[in-house]
C-alpha cells in the first residue's frame, strides 16, 4: 500500500519523525504540568508566582498561571516552536531536494501532472503534522491524569492541533521559498532565519503595550490566541483558521510557482528585490578564478554564506532582543512592587531597581537557554546539506579531483565550524552593545561564555550529523539529528524539576552549557562537548574514507 502513490511513499519516509516528535514534543508539556502540581499547592505560592510570571511575558502571555494548565502552557512558550525544525526541512527539500538529485526528471516522466505530484506531498507534510498532533494530544491526555490538570482529551487534541497548524505555516513558507533557490539548504535558511523573527515579532507586544498590531503580521501570534489546555480561556478558532489559511496559501501558491517553472530552475524574483548586476568582462565570464573555486574550505564558506548571515541575525538579533527584555522586566518589577506581599519579589526588584548584576543575568539566563537551540538547529540544517551532496552525486565530481577523502570531509566541516564561531562571536557583540546601550549591567566576562559558550554545541551537533551521514540517508540523517537535539532539550528541560540523576542529566549536551551567565563556563565541560565532537568527527571521518559514495 505504501507505494501505491505517491503521496503514501512520502507520509511512509515521515514514521520516523511522525513517532518521534509526537511522543517528544508530549513529554515536554507534561513537564511542567508535573512540576506546577507543587508550585501551585498553596495560596502564597499561586500569588507570588503570578506576580513573577507575569514579569516574564516575553516567553508568553501569563494566564492562569497559578493553576497546573496555565503555568505549563507559559512555561513552554516559544521552546515548544522547536518543533517547526522538521516542517522547515521537510518543506525545503520537498521538491527542490528531488530536484537537486534528479530524481523529480524520473518521477515527473510517470503519467502524472505536476501539480498532482507537489499536491500529494503536500498533503503528505500536513498528514505527518496532523499525526504529530494527535500524538501530543494523547501524550498529554493520558501522562496527565495522576496530576489532575483539569482539562479533557478535547482540549489536549486541540492544543496539538494547533501546534501542527503552525508549524504547516513554516513548512509551506519553506516550500514556498525553495521555488526562488536552487539549492535547499538556502531556502531551509531563510525560512529558519524568519522563524526567529517572527517569534520575536510575536513577543513585542507583550513586552510595548500598544504594539500589538505589529505582532499580528507573525503566524505565531494567532498560534497564541489559543491555549486550549487552560479551560477557562479556550481556543480560539479565528486564529486556528487564519493558519489554516496561511499555510493553504503559502502551499497553494508554491504549487503554483511549481507548474510554471522548468525544474532545476528558479523563480526569479521581483525586480525591487533583486541585487543590481554589473557586466561582466568577456575574459571574467568563466570564474576559473573565483575565490570560492580554490578549496573545498573555500567553497564550503561560498555556499553557506547566505544562510551563515541570516542565521546570525536571527540568533544575534534575538540575544539583542532578550537583552532589551530583561531592562523592559526591570519596569515591569518595579511596578508590582508596592502590590505585592511577598518577601523575595520585594528583594528582587530592589536589586534589579539598582543594578545588580547577579540579578540581571538570573533573569537573563533563563532567556539564554534558547541560543545554543537556535545555533544547534543552524547546524542540523546545514548537516543536511552534506549527507545531500553525498545523496545525490555532487561529491563524486569533487573526489574525482586529487584531494583525499579526508580533506574533503574536513574542508566542509571546517567551513561550517568556521560559519559557527562567527555566528558566535557576532551574538556576543550584538549582546554586549545592546546591553550597553541601554543600561543594562552585566558581567562581561560571564556574558562572553554565555554567548561563546555555544559554539561548542554546535560543532557537537554537527559532528554527530557528519558521522550519521556514514549510514543514513539525507533524510534519515537530518530527522535523527534534529530529534536528537530535542531528546537533549527534553531532558534538561523535565530533568531538574523531576529531580531526575544526575547520571541522567549528563546525558544531554545542554547539561554542559550550563548556566554561564551566572557561573561562568566551566572548562571541564567545554572539553567533554570537544572531546565527544571530536570522536564523533573522527569515527565519521573514518567512515567517510571507507565506504561507497552513497551508500
Amino acid at each position: 500500500m505504501w507505494f501505491r502513490s505517491i503521496f503514501f511513499r512520502t507520509l511512509r519516509s515521515y514514521r520516523i519523525a511522525i513517532l518521534g516528535w509526537g511522543v517528544g514534543m508530549g513529554l515536554v508539556v507534561l513537564q511542567p504540568l508535573a512540576a506546577a502540581t507543587t508550585l501551585v499547592g498553596t495560596a502564597a505560592g499561586r500569588a507570588a508566582l503570578t506576580e513573577l510570571v507575569g514579569a516574564f511575558s516575553w516567553n508568553a502571555a501569563p494566564i492562569a498561571v497559578d493553576t497546573a494548565a496555565g503555568y505549563a502552557t507559559w512555561k513552554i512558550g516559544v521552546f515548544i516552536l522547536m518543533m517547526a525544525i522538521w516542517p522547515l526541512l521537510a518543506g525545503s527539500r520537498m521538491l527542490r531536494g528531488e530536484e537537486e538529485r534528479g530524481s523529480l526528471d524520473v518521477l515527473l516522466s510517470t503519467p502524472r501532472r505536476r501539480v498532482r505530484v507537489a499536491v500529494e506531498k503536500l498533503v503528505a507534510m500536513g498528514t505527518a503534522l496532523l499525526a504529530m498532533g494527535l500524538l501530543i494530544g494523547l501524550v498529554i491526555f493520558v501522562g496527565s491524569r495522576p496530576f489532575n490538570p483539569g482539562f479533557g482529551l478535547g482540549d489536549a487534541l486541540l492544543f496539538g492541533l494547533d501546534l501542527a497548524l503552525v508549524c504547516a505555516v513554516f513548512g509551506a513558507l519553506a516550500l514556498l521559498i525553495s521555488q526562488f533557490t536552487l539549492d535547499r539548504r538556502r531556502a531551509a535558511g531563510w525560512t529558519g532565519g524568519l522563524l526567529l523573527v517572527l517569534i520575536v515579532v510575536d513577543s513585542v507586544h507583550r513586552l510595548f503595550p500598544g504594539t500589538e498590531w505589529f505582532s499580528r503580521i507573525s503566524p505565531v501570534y494567532y498560534y497564541n490566541l489559543s491555549k486550549p489546555l487552560v479551560t477557562s480561556y479556550g481556543s480560539n478558532p479565528g486564529g486556528m483558521l487564519v493558519l489554516l489559511a496561511l499555510s493553504l496559501v503559502l502551499g497553494g501558491t508554491a504549487i503554483w510557482l511549481f507548474a510554471r517553472r522548468d525544474v532545476g530552475g528558479a523563480v526569479p524574483l521581483p525586480a525591487w528585490l533583486r541585487l543590481p548586476r554589473r557586466a561582466a568582462p568577456q575574459r571574467e565570464s568563466l570564474p576559473e578564478g573565483d575565490w570560492s573555486l580554490r578549496g573545498v574550505y573555500a567553497r564550503g564558506l561560498a555556499t553557506i554564506a547566505v544562510p551563515t548571515f541570516w542565521w546570525t541575525v536571527g540568533i544575534a538579533g534575538t540575544a539583542a532582543f532578550m537583552v532589551i527584555a530583561v531592562k523592559q522586566v526591570e519596569h515591569t518589577l518595579s511596578g508590582i512592587y508596592s502590590a505585592t506581599s511577598a518577601s523575595f519579589i520585594k528583594t528582587l526588584v530592589e536589586k534589579v531597581g539598582g543594578g545588580d548584576i547577579q540579578t540581571n543575568a538570573t533573569l537573563l539566563s533563563a532567556m539564554f537557554l534558547l541560543l545554543p537551540v537556535l545555533l544547534m538547529a543552524f547546524a542540523v540544517t546545514q548537516v543536511s546539506g552534506w549527507s545531500g551532496d553525498e545523496e545525490e552525486g555532487r561529491l563524486e565530481l569533487v573526489l574525482s579531483t586529487p584531494q583525499s577523502r579526508l580533506r574533503v570531509l574536513l574542508g566542509r566541516f571546517g567551513a561550517l565550524a568556521t560559519a559557527t564561531v562567527a555566528i558566535g562571536v557576532l551574538t556576543l557583540v550584538a549582546s554586549a552593545t545592546t546591553a550597553a546601550a541601554v543600561g543594562l549591567k552585566l558581567d562581561g566576562r560571564n556574558l562572553a561564555a554565555a554567548t561563546l559558550g555555544i559554539i561548542p554545541m554546535g560543532l557537537l551537533i554537527a559532528a554527530i550529523g557528519y558521522l550519521a551521514s556514514g549510514w543514513l540517508r539525507a533524510a534519515v540523517d537530518t530527522g535523527l539529528v534534529s530529534f536528537l537535539l530535542a531528546i537533549w532539550f527534553l531532558v534538561s528541560f523535565v530533568g531538574p524539576e523531576l529531580q531526575w540523576p544526575d547520571a541522567a542529566l549528563r546525558l544531554s549536551a545542554f547539561y554542559y552549557y550550563g548556566t554561564p551567565l551566572l557561573n561562568g563556563l566551566q572548562l571541564t565541560s567545554v572539553l567533554v562537548l570537544l572531546a565527544v565532537g571530536a570522536l564523533a568527527l573522527a569515527a565519521g571521518s573514518w567512515r567517510f574514507t571507507r565506504k561507497d559514495i552513497a551508500r
